[in-house]
C-alpha cells in the first residue's frame, strides 16, 4: 500500500524536493510509511508506503507507482513493477504500455531526457490521482488536500460539490470525473493519462468500453468462460496480497470472490463481516453457509450503536472530505478490526452488482430493452416475476410501478438513452438554500455509448455514479489502516466480457445475476448460489440517528455556525429531522431520512475541520 506525489517545474524553478517530502507525508495517513524521493533536474517525485519495488530511477526515467501490475510476469522478466513500467515505456511508449497492463494503479513517470511527465490512472479508478498546474509548477498527489496546502495553490472549495453533497443523492457526486472537492484541483479520470511538458498539458483516454455485438454462445459455455476469468482475476491478486482477508456479506459478489480464492489457493480464508442487531440489515444467517465451507475463521464486527459523530470525524480525517453513505462507517470499523488483527490485504466484491445487474433498479432498464425489442409478451411476464420475488411494503413492485419507471427513466425515442432520476436527485431540494445551490439547475451527464438501456445504466454507474465514490471510500479506508485493497470484479477482461453478455443472461424470470449463478456451480454453497432475496450491504443508520444520535444532530443544527453557513434551508431541515424521528419511532412503512442526515453531518464536520473555510469565517464574524 502506497501513495505517490511529485512537483515538476517547467520554467527553470528548482528546490521542489522538500515540498514533495511534505506532500508525501501529508497524503499518507498510516504511520509506518517509508519515503522514497527521486530528484532530478527540474523536479522530484516519490512514494511513501510499505510497497517495495514501486519507485525507481535510471538514466532515462523516474517512476513512482501506487498499486500493482498483476500481469507483469506475462510481459517480461522484471525485478519489480516499476522496472517493468520503465522497460515497457522505452520499448512501446507510454500509452501503448498502459494498454498492455492489467492492474490497479496510479503511475507517475518522468522522462529525464525529454523533460516530460506522464501520469496515468487505471481503467476504473481503483487508485486515486489529483493534480494542479499553477505558477509554472505542476503538482500531483494521491490525495487532494495536500495539494491544497501548497503555498502556491488555492484551498478554495468546489461550490458545486458542496451543494450536491448537501442536498442531492450520492450518485450525483462524481458526475464530473475531473472534479475534486477543491475548486482549483483536478482529478485524473479513470482510464486516462496526462502528458505534461513545457508545451502544456494533454489529457488522453487510453482505454474505453466499446459497443460490440453480444456473444452468442450457449449459456453453459459462457458460464465456463466467466468462471475462468473470475478465478484468474482473483488468483492474480491473491498472488500479490500479503496476509489477506475477505469482506463477506450474504450476497453473491463477496461470496464469489472468497470462494474463488479458496479454490485457487486450495485453503480456507479469513472473512470479516459487519453484523447488526437490527435484522432488516443483518446478514449473519445468510453468511453462515459460506463460513461452514470456505472460512477458517469468521471475524464478526458488531455495529449497533456507534458514536456517529466521533467515527465520522475519524473517517473525514482519513478521506480529506465527507463520506458518501452511512454504509462506509461499518466498512471503516471493519477495516480497523482487520488491521488490528494483523491482516495486510482486504478483498471485496465491489463491482459485482454492476456487472451482473444485481441492483434492483437494473430491472427497469432490462424491461426497457425488452420493450424496445417488442418481445411478444415477455416484458409483462418478466414484470410479473419481478413483482413475485421482490415486492416490498415500501418499495412496491407491480406493473404500474414498472411502467411509470420506464416513462420516467428511459427515452423510448433514442435506443439505450437513460434519463436522470430527478425524483431521487431532488428529493431534498427544499432542504437547500436555493441562493447557495439550486438543484433544479443541475443536469447530470448521461452517456449512452450502447444501444442497450441496461448496458448504458451499468456504464453510467461504473464511470459517473456508484463506483467512483465507492472505490474512493474503499481505497482511503483501507489505506488509513495500512491495508491493501483488492477488487477482482474490476479486472478489465472480466468487464469487457460482461459488456457483451446479453441482458437475458443477467436478469431472467425475476432473478438477477443468472450467468454468475451458473458460473459458480460447484464453487459456492447451493444455498448461497440460489438465494434470490437480496438484503444488500447497508447499515441501520436510521437507528443511529435516533435517541441520543438524533439529539446530537439537533444540537448541530441549532448551533449559530450551522444556521449562518447559508447552505441549508434550516426550517426544512428541522421538518426532516422531526419526520425521521416519527417514522423510526412508530415503525411506519415509509422511507426514513438516514442518508440525508448522514450527508449533512459529514458535510458539516468536514467544513468545521477546515479552519480557513469561508463559510465558517463568515459565521464566526
Amino acid at each position: 500500500m502506497s501513495r505517490i506525489a511529485g512537483i515538476i517545474a517547467f520554467d527553470g524553478l528548482t528546490g521542489t524536493a522538500a515540498e514533495v517530502e511534505s506532500l508525501l507525508q501529508r497524503c499518507f495517513v498510516h504511520h509506518d510509511g517509508k519515503r522514497f524521493v527521486l530528484r532530478f533536474d527540474g523536479g522530484a517525485l516519490g512514494l511513501i508506503g510499505s510497497a517495495t519495488g514501486h519507485c525507481m530511477m535510471n538514466a532515462r526515467s523516474a517512476v513512482a507507482l501506487d498499486g500493482y501490475v498483476y500481469n507483469a510476469h506475462e510481459l517480461g522478466n522484471f525485478e519489480s513493477d516499476a522496472q517493468g513500467i520503465q522497460e515497457l515505456y522505452e520499448r512501446y511508449g507510454f500509452i501503448e504500455m498502459l494498454r498492455m497492463l492489467n492492474g490497479d494503479f496510479a503511475i507517475a513517470l518522468y522522462d529525464v531526457r525529454d523533460h516530460v511527465l506522464w501520469l496515468a490512472r487505471d481503467r476504473f479508478g481503483v487508485k486515486p490521482c489529483y493534480y494542479v498546474a499553477k505558477g509554472g509548477l505542476f503538482s500531483f498527489c494521491s490525495r487532494p488536500k495536500p495539494l491544497a496546502n501548497l503555498p502556491w495553490v488555492s484551498d478554495a472549495l468546489n461550490h458545486r460539490f458542496i451543494g450536491l453533497f448537501a442536498g442531492s443523492h450520492y450518485r450525483s457526486f462524481d458526475n464530473e470525473p475531473d472534479a475534486s472537492p477543491y475548486r482549483d484541483i483536478a482529478q485524473l479520470p479513470a482510464a486516462h493519462c496526462l502528458k505534461v511538458s513545457g508545451c502544456g498539458i494533454q489529457k488522453i483516454r487510453y482505454w474505453s468500453l466499446v459497443n460490440m455485438p453480444d456473444v452468442t454462445e450457449p449459456e453453459h459455455e459462457l458460464a465456463e468462460q466467466y468462471r475462468g476469468l473470475l478465478l484468474d482475476a482473483v488468483a492474480l491478486r491473491l498472488r500479490r496480497a500479503k496476509r489477506p482477508a475477505f469482506t463477506l456479506s450474504g450476497g453473491m459478489d463477496s461470496s464469489s470472490v472468497l470462494a474463488c480464492a479458496v479454490k485457487s489457493s486450495n485453503k480456507k480464508q479469513h472473512a470479516f463481516s459487519t453484523v447488526y442487531t437490527d435484522k432488516t440489515y443483518d446478514e449473519a444467517d445468510d453468511i453462515k453457509p459460506m463460513t461452514a465451507t470456505h472460512v477458517v475463521q469468521w471475524h464478526q464486527v458488531r455495529v449497533d450503536n456507534p458514536d456517529v459523530f466521533a467515527v465520522a470525524q475519524k473517517m473525514i480525517e482519513a478521506h480529506d472530505e465527507p463520506v458518501a453513505t452511512a454504509t462506509w462507517l461499518s466498512h471503516f470499523l471493519l477495516c480497523r478490526k482487520a488491521a488490528a488483527e494483523g491482516f495486510k490485504s482486504l478483498f471485496g466484491g465491489l463491482g459485482g452488482d454492476e456487472l451482473n445487474a444485481g441492483e434492483y433498479e437494473y430491472f427497469f432498464y432490462h424491461f426497457a430493452d425488452l420493450r424496445r425489442r417488442d418481445s411478444n409478451g415477455l416484458l409483462d411476464h418478466e414484470i410479473a416475476m419481478w413483482a413475485r420475488y421482490h415486492d416490498h411494503p415500501i418499495y412496491r413492485k407491480n406493473h404500474a410501478v414498472a411502467y411509470n419507471a420506464l416513462k420516467r427513466l428511459t427515452d423510448p425515442t433514442i435506443p439505450g438513452r437513460c434519463l436522470p432520476d430527478r425524483l431521487r436527485l431532488e428529493r431534498y431540494k427544499a432542504a437547500l438554500n436555493p441562493e447557495f445551490f439550486d438543484l433544479s439547475t443541475f443536469e447530470p451527464i448521461m452517456e449512452h455509448p450502447f444501444q442497450s438501456y441496461l448496458k448504458n445504466r451499468t456504464y453510467q454507474d461504473l464511470t459517473r455514479e456508484t463506483i467512483p465514490c465507492c472505490l474512493r471510500a474503499e481505497d482511503r479506508q483501507c489505506a488509513a489502516f495500512g491495508l491493501n485493497n483488492f477488487v477482482p470484479f474490476f479486472d478489465h477482461r472480466l468487464v469487457e466480457f460482461m459488456f457483451r453478455v446479453p441482458g437475458s443472461m443477467k436478469i431472467r424470470e425475476g432473478v438477477t445475476k443468472r450467468l454468475l449463478r451458473e458460473a459458480m456451480k460447484g464453487i459456492l454453497p447451493e444455498e448461497t448460489r440460489t438465494r434470490i432475496k437480496k438484503t444488500g450491504w447497508n447499515a441501520p443508520a436510521h437507528v443511529w440517528f435516533f435517541g441520543k444520535g438524533l439529539e446530537a444532530v439537533r444540537d448541530m443544527v441549532h448551533s449559530k455556525k450551522f444556521q449562518q453557513m447559508g447552505i441549508y434551508n434550516v426550517p426544512e431541515v428541522w421538518r426532516i429531522i422531526d419526520e425521521h424521528e416519527r417514522i423510526v419511532s412508530n415503525g411506519t412503512a415509509a422511507e426514513n431520512h438516514m442518508m440525508f442526515l448522514w450527508q449533512m453531518v459529514n458535510l458539516t464536520l468536514w467544513l468545521t475541520a477546515l479552519s480557513k473555510h469561508a463559510y465558517y469565517e463568515n459565521a464566526a464574524a
